[in-house]
């Protein structure tokens, strides 16, 4: 009997990755929902319906055509949107696996060796309806989090990544930083000795599909091992262009980077790795990465 696998979203970055994992493997059914405003980048291998994620009717129609195996929801930013899908679900899904992040963490607040899951606890946190009322990133996050694990029926695990980073990574992120160097622009840093820490897109989709058959419930830390200083970072992205960087404490918002983090802001994974996950060393990849996208900017 074949598995059946939905996304929610996953048409780009690493949520496109996961979904090529699983139409790669053999008796394993895949449905991307999303709302069709990018080109479907996948074959016939995988099912494609529309999806408009704040109607619940519209979830309901994608949580009706099967009985699932694993859901993955990559497009869950309230409480709203987590509450439609524990109702929705229920009787209906085996395994549920939200996209969440590390900004559900309190910046600055970390100890030595990082955030550890415990740090934000969903189960204790208050839920709060906010209607049509605008919460932030971070908040919309911990509402997510909170409402699944308190209100689903079903199991549940939130995976808790920090700046994804990739050649297909559609917020250029990382881009910013090498396009600002080759262009002699300024670089807004408030804090360049903080140390930050990073996943692949590749690594982040590996881990997703890695999780779908385990039997981990809760938070989850998901990041590459070891850190680097935001001064570190750069300098390896003016070695990569053969240029010197321009950095300021504060700049322009189009100057201002998008990790100008004011301390230090990385996870714990030792949960992950004790469940038998092995991450890829920070510092086998990220050096690559920015050559690559030095070399084609």
């Amino acid at each position: 009997m074949s598995m059946k696998v939905l996304v929610l979203g996953g048409t780009r970055f690493f949520g496109k990755r996961l979904v090529e994992h699983w139409a790669a493997q053999e008796n394993v059914e895949v449905t991307v929902a999303s709302r069709g405003n990018i080109a479907f980048p996948f074959d016939s291998r995988v099912t494609h319906i529309m999806l408009d994620r704040t109607n619940e009717g519209s979830l309901r129609h994608a949580a009706e055509l099967e009985h699932w195996d694993v859901v993955y929801d990559h497009v869950c930013y309230s409480a709203e949107a987590a509450l439609a899908a524990a109702n929705v679900f229920e009787g209906r899904v085996k395994r549920y696996i939200l996209t969440s992040s590390l900004s559900v963490y309190e910046a600055g607040t970390q100890g030595d060796e990082g955030f550890r899951e415990e740090d934000f606890d969903p189960s204790t946190y208050p839920v709060r309806i906010a209607g049509d009322e605008v919460v932030s990133y971070q908040e919309g996050k911990r509402q997510a989090e909170a409402v699944l694990i308190q209100k689903a029926t079903f199991p549940v695990a939130t995976v808790r990544f920090p700046i994804v980073l990739g050649t297909d990574d559609y917020t250029r992120r990382l881009h910013f930083h090498i396009e600002h160097v080759q262009q002699g622009l300024p670089i807004g840093l408030p804090n360049p000795e903080a140390d930050i820490g990073f996943i692949h897109s590749s690594e982040a989709a590996r881990f997703l599909a890695w999780l779908g058959d385990a039997e981990i419930k809760g938070p989850i830390n998901a990041a590459s091992s070891g850190t680097i200083s935001l001064n570190e970072l750069i300098g390896k992205i003016e070695v990569a262009v053969g240029k010197t960087s321009i950095i300021q404490s504060e700049a322009e918002k189009e100057h201002s980077s998008p990790f100008g983090i004011t301390s230090s802001w990385y996870m714990n994974t030792k949960r992950a790795a004790k469940a038998g996950f092995a991450f890829d060393s920070l510092e086998e990849w990220l050096p690559h990465l920015v050559q690559q996208i030095s070399s084609t900017e």
